[in-house]
């Protein structure tokens, strides 16, 4: 069985789980509505998805 030699710092655990956090999802606003929304997804809205339209507007 492995058995580490030295005992881990805090520091040093620290530095290791500095990139386990959680981010925010990223949001972009929409150059022709202006409304927010996420990056390579369809706008719901509007039905478009990079310049083409591929679903039906929808109608609120």
């Amino acid at each position: 069985m492995a058995v580490p030699k030295r005992k881990t710092s805090p520091s040093k655990r620290g530095m290791r789980r500095a990139h386990d956090r959680l981010e925010g999802a990223t949001y972009i606003e929409d150059k022709d509505s202006g409304e927010l929304r996420r990056p390579h997804h369809i706008d719901l809205k509007s039905g478009m998805y990079r310049g083409k339209q591929v679903l039906e507007p929808k109608e609120d």
